[in-house]
C-alpha cells in the first residue's frame, strides 16, 4: 500500500478555498487578513496563495480572538506579543541551559581539585595541663 507523505505543519498545500473552509471563513475573510498584516502565506510562481496548517492555527486563533471582541489592530497586537512572548522563553531556556552546564563544568572542577586528607583535623585551644 503505497501512501503519501503527510505535508509538514508550515508546508504551504491549501489553496485559499480550502484554507477558508478549513478555518470556517469566507475566502474574501483571509485575503482581508493578508492585507491586515495578519497572515502572510506562501505564493507560488504564479502568484496563487498556499496555505499550511500552522496558517490555519493561525486563523483560527485570530477567529477566536475576534470573538472576545478585539478588532483588527487589537489582534495584531496581541500575535505579535504572543510571538514575543514565545522568542524570550526560547532564548530563556537557551540562558537557563547554558547556566547549568556551567554550573556542572564548575562542579567537575571542584572535584578535580579535592585531595583526600588521611589525617583528622584538631583544634587548638590553648595550652593543655596534666
Amino acid at each position: 500500500m503505497n501512501t503519501l507523505p503527510r505535508p509538514g505543519p508550515h508546508q504551504a498545500v491549501y489553496v485559499i478555498s480550502v484554507a477558508a473552509e478549513l478555518a470556517g471563513m469566507h475566502p474574501q475573510t483571509l485575503r482581508i487578513y493578508e492585507r491586515r498584516g495578519l497572515v502572510d502565506p506562501a505564493r507560488t510562481t504564479g502568484g496563487n496563495r498556499r496555505y499550511s496548517e500552522a496558517d490555519i492555527a493561525l486563523l483560527l486563533r485570530i477567529a477566536r480572538l475576534t470573538e472576545e471582541g478585539l478588532n483588527l489592530a487589537g489582534v495584531k497586537r496581541v500575535l505579535a506579543l504572543e510571538a514575543e512572548v514565545a522568542d524570550l522563553e526560547a532564548e530563556l531556556a537557551t540562558t537557563r541551559s547554558e547556566g547549568d552546564q556551567a554550573v556542572a563544568e564548575v562542579h567537575r572542577q571542584y572535584r578535580r581539585d579535592l585531595v583526600p586528607m588521611n589525617q583528622s583535623v584538631t583544634i587548638y585551644r590553648g595550652r593543655r595541663t596534666r
